[in-house]
């Protein structure tokens, strides 16, 4: 009984396979008209002389590139505790190519209401994942020589954040050898109150008034200079942008970007005392008005521990090579050592400060001129000589026009689009 229903089941198996999945020969005109995909795949390139996005030539014509690709769509939710590539060796000693702690990539944040648990339930999208080779002298087996391999995708669409918060004490990247290249951001940076007199600026205040003496229709302009004020600049706001800046180097800590900006309206008023006439009379008066017109270049040095989430919808590669390389593709050339690679650009989200800014002496030195242009060519009328222009009292000297182009640096700024949620369940910071 066994050998019959086996040999039975052998028949069917084989009367199935001959007439359900039997191999036909197609012609070229049937071929075309089938579609697949593999899973894998492998290419190789050749290299060649060529120039990079910074304008440097690279001879590559003895590489080739090696790839093999995983062609598909693959979903991540990682944390990594501490990231540390290339400590010591060919860069030097002391510190790392790559030094990141708390590392961790999600999903990108969905709606106003995003939590640490939401995050923590999404995953970033990694598009055609591969690994690559850098082959020199692939031709010749005497002298062939890997220079180095990336692990690379055609594009990681995800959040990914470095440190644990959004604060004023640098966490997250202690060391950087990469390219990056953020996009053009803007935002407004809050001005903090503060005195302007003569300690700070180091330079006179200078203008005209103009009285009237007795009933006389002619009137008396009194040329004045002074190193007695003290006024308080109130609050104000400076929207600025940042145009999109190139990140690239090894082993960095900080970055430079350039920027330009406007200051709004700063109120301001206090006391100011000067001589009249060569001392024979003496102005005495509060002041009040206000500054217009402030353009700013704005210079901010900013630690790369202050930069915490980065928004990532562009290929991405993480390299290591023994000399640099320009891989296919890459914007610039990987320099020797480890190398982290953003192609496209990254959105820093609003870089508006959190912290009010302070207005420095140096940046007040550069108001002095235009102030005083403004007070000695648009004339200031303090009524009579003797009971406006002499006794004390208030002055308006209302809207000084400044439009001077002022440098505005600052220094590691904790910028209101570096927050983030941790990608952790239970509201821990990192898990």
């Amino acid at each position: 009984m066994k050998k019959t229903l086996l040999n039975s089941l052998v028949v069917a198996m084989c009367a199935f396979t001959q007439h359900s999945f039997a191999m036909t020969t197609l012609n070229d005109e049937e071929l075309s008209g089938v579609d697949g995909q593999a899973l894998l795949s492998m290419e190789v390139q050749k290299g060649y002389n060529q120039v990079d996005n910074s304008n440097k030539t690279y001879d590559q014509s003895n590489i080739s590139f090696y790839k093999l690709g995983l062609e598909a769509e693959m979903e991540i939710n990682a944390n990594i505790k501490k990231l540390q590539l290339g400590c010591g060796g060919v860069n030097g000693a002391a510190g790392c190519d790559i030094d990141i702690d708390n590392i961790a990539l999600s999903g990108l944040p969905a709606g106003s209401n995003y939590t640490s648990d939401d995050r923590a339930g999404s995953s970033a999208l990694i598009t055609n994942p591969f690994l690559q080779f850098a082959i020199k002298n692939p031709d010749k087996a005497s002298t062939r020589e890997v220079l180095g391999f990336r692990l690379s995708a055609e594009k990681i669409k995800g959040l990914m954040t470095l440190g644990t918060e959004n604060s004023s004490s640098p966490n997250g990247i202690n060391s950087f050898s990469g390219y990056m290249k953020t996009k053009s951001a803007s935002g407004v940076a809050n001005t903090a109150s503060r005195i302007m007199d003569y300690a700070a600026t180091g330079q006179l205040i200078e203008g005209t008034v103009r009285g009237k003496i007795g009933s006389l229709t002619l009137p008396l302009d009194l040329h004045y200079t002074s190193k007695d004020y003290a006024f308080t600049l109130n609050e104000s706001t400076a929207p600025f942008t940042i145009p999109a800046t190139i990140v690239s180097g090894t082993r960095m800590k900080d970055v430079v970007l350039k920027g330009t900006g406007t200051v709004n309206r700063i109120d301001f008023n206090g006391p100011l005392k000067a001589e009249l006439l060569g001392g024979l009379l003496n102005l005495d008066k509060q002041i009040t008005g206000n500054l217009t017109g402030l353009k700013t270049d704005i210079t901010v040095n900013q630690n790369l521990g202050l930069i915490h989430a980065l928004y990532l919808n562009n290929p991405a590669s993480l390299s290591l090579q023994a000399q640099n390389i320009l891989w296919p593709g890459a914007a610039v050339a990987a320099n020797q050592g480890w190398w982290l690679a953003m192609e496209d650009e990254v959105d820093l989200g609003s870089i508006s400060p959190t912290d009010k800014v302070q207005i420095t002496d140096a940046v007040l030195k550069q108001t002095i001129a235009g102030i005083n242009y403004d007070l000695t060519n648009n004339i200031r009328s303090c009524g009579g000589l003797i009971s406006g222009c002499i006794a004390g009292g208030s002055l308006d000297v209302a809207e000084i026009k400044n439009p001077a182009l002022i440098d505005f640096p600052l220094t590691n700024l904790n910028l209101a689009g570096q927050n983030f949620k941790s990608n952790c369940f239970g509201g821990h910071k990192f898990c």
